[in-house]
Formats: C-alpha cells, structure tokens, sequence
C-alpha cells in the first residue's frame, strides 16, 4: 500500500535546533547558500516514496502523483499564485532555459543582464541571444547597493531604449545583496518589457511574490532545503512561453491510452496551457518528497521568523569579522540583505585557504568568486557565532604561518602580567 502522504514530523523544526540534522559532520554548517543539508523529516519522506516504488513499481506512480500536486499547491501557496502558474523542475536552470528559448522573441530583441551575476542566469541567455539573434546589454550591480536605496536609474536607461526582458538574480550570490524585484517588476511593466528571476538564493528566506515577476525560477537544494534535482517555475498569467520544451506528458490527458483502452493514442492533442506541460516526462518522485518535507519545515516555523532569526546570527558575526580585518560586502539597508555575509579577506590572506582552514574545524562555508561566504538557516543557533569566531582565529593563525599563543601571551594581552615576568618565562621556554 502507497504511503504518498504528508510528512508527519518525528519532533518539530526549532530556530537553533539542529537535532533534525544528526549525521552533520560540520558543527558549524554555514553553506545553505550552496547546499542544505538534508533533515531527518525529508531523508524520512524520500524513504517513504523508495519504499512505494521498491514494493509497488509502477503502482506507486498514481498516489505520488497526487504528492506532486500537494507540493505544487504548497509552493504557489509560499509565492502567493494559483498552482497552474507553477511548474515543477530540475533546478533554477532549466526554469531559465525554458524561458530563454520559449519567450517569444524577434530578431534584434534585447536583453538587460546585470555584470557580476552567477553563470547559470548568464548561459541560456547568451544561447537564445545566439539562437534568436537577441542583443544582450549588461548592467552594474553597484547602484543598487549605493546606501539609502537602489538607482535603477540605468535599468530605466536600458528600458527606454527598447529591452524587451530584464534577467536578474533575487539575491545576489557572492555578496548577498537583496535586489529590489518589486519596484523592477513595476518598472518593466511600465515599459512593456519582462522580467525573470533567478530565485535560488531568496525563496525560502527573503520575501519574494510571484506577482513581483514574470517569470520566477528557483532551486530545492537551497533554502528551501530539499534535495538536488528539485526546483521550479513560475509563468504569469499574462506570459505565454513557446513550448519548445515540451513533453509526452506535456499534453492534455497525454496517459489515457496507457490505461483506458485502444485507439487513443494520438499525437495532435494540445499542449497544456498550465506551466505545467514544462513536466513533461517521467519526475523526479524520490526528490519532490524531500522538498515538500523541507518546505513543510519553513512553513512550520515561518518565514518572517526565520529571516529575523539569521539576520541576529550574521549580525554578531558580521562585527566579529569586521573585528579581525575582514571587508563585509553586506548591505546596510535590512530591505537589502539576505541570508548571505560574505566578506573580502585581509591583506596576506586568502578566501580558500581560510575556508579550507575553517572546514578542517568543522566549520562549512565557501568561496564564491574571491569571497569568503557564510549563510545559515534556521538550524544554527547563535550561541554558534562565539565559538566560530574563535575558530576562525585560530585558522587564520594557520594560513598565516604563526604559532598558537601560549598562556604567557593569553595572560600578557589581558594584562595579567608585569613585563619583566613576561620576559623571564619567555626566556625559560625558549631554554626548554
């Protein structure tokens, strides 16, 4: 019998609480931006829809169905859109990849990209651009972290001058800096032209509508903490997509031959008008199970809650860093940031060798094109921020070649110690 039901939690998700995370080798996962870990309550429910198909085959296809739908239902209600607007994918590129080459485009049509974006909102775009013979323009990313809000005033240059489609990230991945989509989205629309957001590094913490946008791509493995191979797509209601991207399963009642008899199979059905005819072959069963456990836990906390939660973590942090040298490349308005600090090294010191130093404590972070990057979730407790900063002291001891203090040194920098005294026990182990 198929167990396609909603995850039942073993105890609830807490802020701070990391006892749904028991085999986590990292005392200090500072990575969501990269990868989440997988909790026990997704590991359960992936386990649930092995189980289905280990004992059921092709009879577990009909009640996980009904799972998927559960989950595209969950995921329109996170974003504020009807669940026909959303489609079920892969990861952020294949959301943009089906925009790319399904946006119905003219020869000479241009698009507005932003310098300093990560690849996956820069590829499909420059293969439509060579594809459909598309203009592609960049933009700067630095008048929308100048303080006291964002200029768009060069996005509004780019539009006047006949973009059609604006591409850009929610959050940006290397610095964290939250875009403003809201006032873009309005901008465009008084322009005629589209807008489409690569979401990975915002849905599941910073506030995002789908109404905001046109076109919403996002990943499971991120915040939203569900597995690899999850993700999905939102398409407004006013934006029809070519379906070039089409499948099997794309079709209006494209099974019913499979179960209902002879003489209907046929292959001039129509294409759904839903954005779910991008579903269109065989879905990631195993995979979809997670993630709707992993949204199940954001939504059990909330939102607003969890954001709140890491901006108090990175805020301690944030001065910690700042404190030892380091460059915050975080923004100053709280309408800017994210769940993402990242700073830029000191002098003689490199971001790799100190996330290299940093991993082998048994603290996760990572280095996104230069910069040392730390984004927790609502499992890190902040109690956690002492303990990694003092660990960071200790690997930048490493990386930069110099011995581990002593007691004498301990005692000296808090003036325990009168100078002579100093002099005599350093005398004695430099003897020993």
């Amino acid at each position: 019998m198929s167990s396609a039901a909603p995850p039942l939690p073993e105890f609830a998700a807490r802020l701070g609480d990391r006892r749904l995370f028991p085999d986590l080798a990292a005392w200090a996962y500072l990575n969501h931006a990269a990868i989440s870990p997988l909790s026990r309550l997704a590991r359960a429910a992936m386990g649930r829809a092995i189980g289905d198909v280990s004992r059921e085959g092709v009879g577990a296809v009909g009640p996980w169905m009904a799972q998927r739908a559960r989950l595209r239902a969950a995921l329109a209600g996170f974003l504020d859109c009807e669940p026909e607007a959303l489609a079920l994918t892969t990861n952020t590129g294949a959301g943009i990849r089906a925009v790319a080459l399904g946006f119905p485009w003219a020869a000479g049509d241009r698009v507005l990209l932003f310098e300093g974006e990560f690849p996956a909102n820069i590829t499909p775009w420059q293969q439509a651009a060579a594809l459909f013979e598309l203009e592609l323009r960049f933009a700067s990313l630095a008048p929308f972290a100048a303080p006291g809000g964002a200029d768009l005033g060069e996005v509004e240059a780019a539009l006047q001058a006949g973009v059609r489609l604006v591409a850009v990230s929610a959050v940006q991945f290397r610095s964290g800096l939250r875009m403003p989509i809201e006032a873009l989205g309005e901008l465009c629309r008084r322009y005629g032209a589209a807008l489409c957001v690569d979401a990975a590094q915002g849905v599941g913490l910073t506030p995002l509508l789908a109404g905001s946008a046109d076109f919403i791509a996002a990943p499971g493995h991120k915040w939203l903490m569900g597995p690899e191979g999850t993700g999905f797509l939102v398409i407004h209601r006013d934006q029809r997509l070519r379906p070039l991207l089409a499948g099997w399963l794309s079709h209006e009642d494209p099974a019913d031959f499979l179960v209902r008899g002879p003489g209907l199979m046929r292959y001039d059905k129509p294409i759904r008008g839903s954005a779910d005819y991008l579903e269109g072959g065989a879905p990631n069963l195993v995979g979809f199970a997670g993630l709707e456990a992993g949204l199940a836990a954001i939504q059990q906390i909330g939102r607003v809650r969890i954001f709140s939660h890491v901006q108090i973590y990175l805020d301690a942090l944030e001065a910690g860093l700042r404190d030892r040298g380091f460059t915050s490349l975080r923004a100053p308005d709280i309408a800017r940031r994210s769940g993402i600090l990242s700073v830029e090294c000191p002098a003689g010191v490199t971001a790799a060798d100190t996330a290299a130093a940093l991993r082998k404590r048994g603290v996760s972070v990572t280095t996104p094109d230069g910069a040392l990057r730390f984004s927790p979730h609502w499992p890190n407790a902040h109690r956690e921020v002492p303990r990694v900063l003092d660990t960071l002291d200790e690997a930048l001891r490493e990386v930069r070649g110099e011995r581990a203090p002593t007691l004498v040194d301990i005692a000296r920098a808090r003036g325990l110690l009168p100078d002579a005294v100093n002099d005599v026990e350093e005398t004695s182990n430099d003897s020993e």
